[in-house]
Order: C-alpha cells, then sequence, then structure tokens
C-alpha cells in the first residue's frame, strides 16, 4: 500500500511493492467469490487503480460482460489500461475521475444500470467517501451485488501485528477509522462478512435491496 500523493511516481511498480499477493490479494479473491458474478454481469470497479481485480472479475463475467473502472489517478489508469491490452480484454472501459464527485447520470448513457460493484481497499482513501458509497448503490440494478474490501486494525490474537497494520494503512493513506464497511453491514442484505490476518482485511458483500 503507498500513501497517495506519490501513488503517480509508483505506479508503474506498485503492484510489486504493496504486498498484495501475500497480504491482500486474499481479499479480493474472497470478495468476488462471494459476489457470484454470472456470464454477462456489468461490473464497476470503483477507486480501481492498476485494474488488479479486472482478471478476477473477467472470469466471471466472460467477454460478453463489461467492467467500467473509475479512478482519479491518471497513471494507475494507464497501468490498468495496460493490463487490459495486454490480456486483449475489449471489455474494459476506464474513467479518469474522482468517484465522489461523480453523479449517476455520468454513466447514464444507456439508462442500464450495473449488475455489481466493488470498492477494494478505495473508500478509506477518499474524504468523502460516503458519496462514492451512495454512487455506487444508486448505479446497482436492485438485487445486484455489491463489495468492499477494507482495512482495518487486528484484534485478538493477532493484536500484536496491529503496529505493522497500522504503517501499512498509513503508508498506503488508508484510514480506516473513517469505518466504510459498516456502510454495507447497514445497506446490504444477505451480507456475507470474512475477517482475514485478524481483522487486518475486511471483506463486506451484500444485495442492493429493492428499496
Amino acid at each position: 500500500m503507498i500513501r497517495k500523493p506519490v501513488y503517480k511516481a509508483v505506479a508503474g511498480w506498485y503492484d510489486a511493492v504493496s504486498l498484495e499477493r501475500p497480504i491482500y490479494r486474499p481479499g479480493r479473491v474472497r470478495a468476488i467469490e462471494s459476489m457470484a458474478l454470472s456470464v454477462g454481469d456489468r461490473v464497476l470497479d470503483v477507486g480501481c487503480g492498476t485494474g488488479l481485480n479486472f482478471s478476477l472479475v473477467q472470469e466471471a463475467i466472460g467477454p460478453k460482460g463489461s467492467i467500467t473502472g473509475v479512478d482519479r489517478s491518471t497513471s494507475m489508469l494507464a497501468q490498468a489500461r495496460n493490463r487490459a491490452s495486454k490480456r486483449g480484454w475489449r471489455n474494459v472501459e476506464l474513467m479518469n475521475a474522482d468517484a465522489t464527485s461523480l453523479r449517476a447520470d455520468d454513466f447514464a448513457r444507456d439508462g442500464q444500470l450495473f449488475d455489481a460493484a466493488l470498492a477494494t481497499y478505495s473508500l478509506s482513501l477518499m474524504e468523502q467517501w460516503r458519496s462514492a458509497w451512495d454512487l455506487m448503490k444508486r448505479l446497482v440494478r436492485p438485487g445486484g451485488r455489491i463489495a468492499v474490501v477494507e482495512l482495518g486494525y487486528p484484534t485478538g490474537r493477532a493484536l500484536l501485528a496491529r503496529p505493522l497494520a497500522r504503517l501499512a494503512c498509513q503508508l498506503g493513506g488508508s484510514e480506516p477509522e473513517r469505518v466504510p464497511w459498516r456502510a454495507a453491514e447497514r445497506d446490504l442484505i444477505d451480507l456475507q462478512s470474512v475477517d482475514l490476518w485478524g481483522g487486518h482485511v475486511l471483506v463486506r458483500v451484500g444485495t442492493r435491496p429493492a428499496s
């Protein structure tokens, strides 16, 4: 995890230094598996970064589905675009925008809502994260799935790892005190909750209710 002001400088090697595979990828895997995506689904990825979710989502939705990735960092999006190009994914659309200031109308080209949305390690980076969360809810169809993966501070037997987890959060610009996963617990139904690494990685996946 890398502090926000230097995302531009490290975008090219972010994936290699962020402890993605040993620590943070399992959260993505659990979230996307729990979303139970189907072939042809349209998926919104809020704060998509370099596109680390894309391969997992593509396995589920296939070429008939689509991914719309949103991120405010042009450098991170450049890496995501390169990832999609190398893999031959023609169903990926990338938006260079701040998710906290977007409106649902910005996505309403065909009036069709997304089947699912996810935000992995991104909401707690946003000071106005509630705006991004509200946008996700508005853009997903009733009955669609929404996933939030975030960082927390270890508890219980993992308490000794808390200083390291706190350092990781600080380096990445994440502020777990914002507790965006609680919005998922409050607003979604059929909620599935998984805590990994003693509560350092928090996975919340649920269904958008009809009302």
